[in-house]
This record gives C-alpha cells, sequence and structure tokens, in this order.
C-alpha cells in the first residue's frame, strides 16, 4: 500500500509501505486491553499510610482499666484516636498488568492501520526546525492544516522537541519509544520517512 506525503506546496508524493504493518483490520478489543495495560503501568502506586503498627509511641496502656471513668484504651495508636494509626492503611503497590509482546505488537499494527486508513497518519520527509521555536512548528503545522498532532522521529531531534513542549495540542516523541496511548491521544500523527521505515523493521 501507499502512503501520500503531507508535503505543502509541493507535488503529491507517495511511498510504499508494508501491508503487515499499515494494512492490517482493527482489533478493537486487542487495543483496549493493550491501552488500559499501558495506562496502569502509568501509575506510580506511592500512596502509603500508617497503620496502628507503623505509628510511634503507643507502647504503654495510657490508663489502668478501671476506675477512671474513661473508656478503656490499650495504645495511643489506636485507629480512633487523633493522630492514630489508619484502620485499612493503603500501601504502595505496582499497577502494571502483563501483556506480552505479540499482544503489543498487534496492538501497535492495528493503530498504525487504522491511522492510515482514517488518513490522521501524515508522512513527511523530515521535520527539521531551524531553531527551537514553536513559532515555526505552529506554522509547519498550518501548512499541513493539522491542530493536534504527535510529532515522530527517527532522530533524537532536539529542535522538534522543544518547540513542541510548550503546546498543549501537541508532542514529540522518538520513534523507539512509540506506545499505543500517544498515538490514540492527538488527532493526527506526523511521522517522518525514517520513522515509518524504522516502525516497519521493528513490526514486520
Amino acid at each position: 500500500m501507499k502512503l501520500a506525503l503531507a508535503t505543502p506546496g509541493a507535488e503529491a508524493k507517495a511511498i510504499e509501505v508494508s501491508e503487515v504493518t499499515f494494512g492490517r483490520d482493527y482489533n478493537e478489543s486487542l487495543v483496549h486491553q493493550v491501552v488500559t495495560a499501558v495506562l496502569a503501568g502509568m501509575r506510580q502506586g506511592t500512596k502509603g499510610q500508617k497503620n496502628r503498627s507503623a505509628v510511634s509511641g503507643g507502647g504503654a496502656k495510657p490508663w489502668r482499666q478501671k476506675g477512671t471513668g474513661r473508656a478503656r484504651a490499650g495504645t495511643i495508636r489506636s485507629p480512633i484516636w487523633r493522630s492514630g494509626g489508619v484502620t485499612f492503611a493503603a500501601k504502595p503497590q505496582n499497577w502494571q498488568q502483563k501483556i506480552n509482546k505479540k499482544m503489543f505488537t498487534g496492538a501497535m499494527r492495528s493503530i498504525l492501520s487504522e491511522l492510515a486508513r482514517q488518513e490522521r497518519l501524515k508522512v513527511v520527509d523530515n521535520f527539521n526546525l531551524d531553531a527551537p521555536k514553536t513559532k515555526l512548528l505552529v506554522q509547519k503545522l498550518n501548512d499541513m492544516n493539522v491542530n493536534s498532532a504527535l510529532l515522530v522521529d527517527a532522530q533524537d531531534n532536539e529542535n522538534l522537541y522543544l518547540s513542541a513542549r510548550n503546546l498543549p495540542t501537541a508532542s514529540f516523541a522518538h520513534v523507539s519509544k512509540l506506545n499505543p496511548v500517544q498515538l490514540l491521544k492527538y488527532d493526527h500523527v506526523v511521522m517522518t520517512v525514517d520513522a515509518i521505515r524504522a516502525l516497519e523493521e521493528v513490526y514486520k
């Protein structure tokens, strides 16, 4: 299959791409499962509280069992006391879900193919900017009639990264670190030809 190059003001060109990577049917259930797993893996799980055994102090009984007129108490670390432990204390936990390589590969192929079918995948020869200026990037995106976009390159394009980081509707990603959540987050995905070839090599 062929993908047209989104080069403003130039003759319409197209590149041949792999059917294996960009010509698959959309598998919604697989994509949902993989996206859910990726999002779960992004959770920090660093929430933590102290239960009654972790709170300091409280080794001695506050007062004797009988004769004071007060309720019985065995420790100041009781959850019903101020500064006591939490009854069901939250503990740090790992939210990661296991997905095997074949599932991840299938989901990526499915998403890339659907982006190509919906013409949301834009391909450019390169995405070089003369300087790290957001204004230059906005102009390039406007020339392609793109407002919300994920920019993907096979090079460490520092100018592109610095230009995109101030835009709430754009983001830069190196092709080696691409994941399904990034591909689905924006209206368009703008990739360089080198990035396309790298994806074909990985998901062949």
